[in-house]
C-alpha cells in the first residue's frame, strides 16, 4: 500500500518552500508550530530551534501585531547564525494585508505565508484584502497556503449554502454542508490566487476540522476535485492520549489512500511537556506506515505473566535512549541508519521469532526461564549472553552492527562473532 500512496502522491503540484519540496511525489514533510509571543525574539528563536532539531522541517509562526511581524527578520537572522535554515512560515489572520505592507523586510524574511479565507476580511474589504495578500506573496516570490478552517469559516459562503440546502425538497445534513463550505471556500480561494497571478505551483490547500471522519470526508473530496498540494491536520486535536489517537487516525487513513504532501499533529501540551512531542509524533505516524524513515525502530513486546521482571523494559529504554542520544552523531556517519530495527524481547514465546525478523534483536529470559539471552543478527543466531551483564553486552554488539553495516554500506556484517555459547 505505501507504494500505491507514493504513486498517487505524485499527482499533486510540487510546490518550493525554501530548500524543502511539498508535493509532487516528495516525500511527505512534517511541520510545526511554535506557542511562544513571536515577539520574543529569544524565546521564539529557541523554540524554532528546538522543533528543527527534533525534526520539524517547517515551522510557523504567529504574525498578528506590528511587534511580532518586526521580530520575523530578527529571528530569522539568529537562526541563520546557528546554522539552522528551516523555513519559517507566517501565520496571519485580519491584518496580515497590512502587516506585509508596513514592515517591507518581513515577506523576504518568511518563506511561505499561510492565509485563511475565512480571517482575511469581512465584507466588502475582504476580497480586496486577500488579493493585497496574493500581491505580497508575488512581490517577495513566496508560496501560501490557503488554510480552511470550521472554526472560521467564510459565513456567506456557508450561510448561502446553508440557505441552499433549506430549499432543496430532500435537504443534506448540516455537517455534509459545512464539509461542502470548507472545501469550496479552498478551491474558490485558490482559484482567485490564480486569476491574480499565483500559480498552482506556489499554493498548498488545509482545511481543518476538529473530527476525524470529518477531516477524512473534506480531504478526499479535496483530493478529488484538485491537484494542489494538501496540508494535512487535524485541529485541536486535544490533549494526551486523546489527541495522540484521533490525530493519527485521521493521518493513518488519509495517508494510506495517498493524500497529503504535509502533515502536523495540533495537540494540546500538558503543563511543562515539550513543543516537540508533535514532531515525534508525525515522524511516528510516517515511519509506522513505511512512508519514511527517521529514527532506528526499537520493537519491545508489552510484557505478560511470563515477564514480570522489569528487566526487559529497562533494556528496551535503555537501547531507545542510547539510539537517540547518538542520532545527532549517527546521522552525519552512517547512511541508512534510521532503517535500523532493534528488537528486544521479554521471553521465549515470540522473542526469538521477533529477534530473527529484526536487524538484530535479543529474547530475554522471561520469569522461570534459563537466565540467558540469544543475540540474532540479520535473522542468524550469533551469540548467547548470560550474566550480569546482558544489557551492556547487547548494547556493544547493537554499535558494532550499526558501525560495520551502515559505515561501509554492508547489508549483512559477517565480522560479528557466531557463538551459541
Amino acid at each position: 500500500m505505501a507504494a500505491l500512496a507514493e504513486i498517487d502522491r505524485r499527482r499533486t503540484h510540487a510546490v518550493q518552500v525554501g530548500d524543502v519540496t511539498i508535493g509532487g511525489g516528495a516525500p511527505v514533510v512534517v511541520q510545526s508550530m511554535t506557542n511562544t509571543d513571536t515577539a520574543d525574539v529569544d524565546a521564539t528563536a529557541r523554540q524554532v530551534a528546538e522543533l528543527a532539531r527534533a525534526g520539524s522541517e517547517l515551522v510557523r509562526v504567529t504574525v498578528n501585531n506590528i511587534e511580532s511581524a518586526r521580530a520575523v527578520p530578527l529571528i530569522r537572522e539568529r537562526l541563520d547564525v546557528l546554522g539552522l535554515h528551516v523555513p519559517i512560515v507566517g501565520d496571519f489572520h485580519y491584518n496580515g494585508h497590512r502587516l506585509l505592507a508596513e514592515v517591507s523586510e518581513l515577506g523576504t524574511a518568511l518563506a511561505k505565508l499561510r492565509i485563511n479565507p475565512g480571517n482575511v476580511g469581512f465584507g466588502d474589504k475582504r476580497d480586496r484584502q486577500f488579493e493585497m495578500m496574493i500581491e505580497a506573496a508575488l512581490v517577495c516570490d513566496r508560496p501560501v497556503r490557503i488554510g480552511v478552517n470550521w472554526g472560521s469559516l467564510d459565513q456567506d459562503l456557508a450561510t448561502g449554502l446553508m440557505d441552499e440546502n433549506a430549499a432543496r425538497p430532500d435537504p443534506m445534513p448540516a455537517d455534509f454542508v459545512l464539509r461542502e463550505a470548507l472545501v469550496r471556500s479552498a478551491l474558490q480561494s485558490a482559484e482567485q490566487a490564480e486569476r491574480i497571478g499565483l500559480g498552482a505551483d506556489r499554493i498548498v490547500i488545509s482545511a481543518k476540522v476538529s473530527r476525524v471522519q470529518d477531516m477524512v470526508a473534506v480531504y478526499r473530496e479535496l483530493s478529488r476535485r484538485s491537484d494542489h498540494a494538501l496540508h494535512l491536520g487535524l485541529t485541536e486535536a486535544g490533549m494526551g492520549t486523546k489527541g495522540i489517537a484521533a490525530t493519527t487516525a485521521a493521518l493513518t487513513l488519509l495517508l494510506q489512500d495517498g493524500i497529503g504532501d504535509t502533515i502536523r499533529a495540533s495537540l494540546t501540551p500538558r503543563p511543562g511537556e515539550p513543543r516537540t512531542t508533535e514532531v515525534r509524533l508525525c515522524q511516528d505516524v510516517l515511519q509506522s506506515l513505511g512512508l519514511r524513515s527517521f529514527t532506528p525502530q526499537v520493537t519491545a513486546c508489552p510484557g505478560c505473566g511470563r515477564t514480570t521482571s522489569t528487566y526487559f523494559q529497562e533494556l528496551a529504554q535503555r537501547i531507545e535512549g542510547y539510539i537517540e542520544t547518538n542520532m545527532p552523531r549517527w546521522r552525519g556517519r552512517y547512511a541508512g541508519v534510521e532503517t535500523l530495527n532493534v528488537a528486544v524481547m521479554g521471553c521465549i514465546v515470540n522473542g526469538p521469532g521477533e529477534s530473527k525478523h529484526a536487524d538484530i534483536g535479543i529474547s530475554l529470559p522471561g520469569t522461570g526461564e534459563n537466565p540467558t539471552a540469544p543475540v540474532f543478527v540479520d535473522g542468524v543466531k550469533v551469540k548467547t549472553l548470560r550474566g550480569n551483564r546482558i544489557a551492556e553486552d547487547f548494547q556493544e554488539i547493537v554499535e558494532r552492527y550499526i558501525e560495520e553495516r551502515f559505515a561501509s554500506g554492508n547489508e549483512n556484517p559477517s565480522e560479528l562473532e557466531t557463538s551459541n555459547g
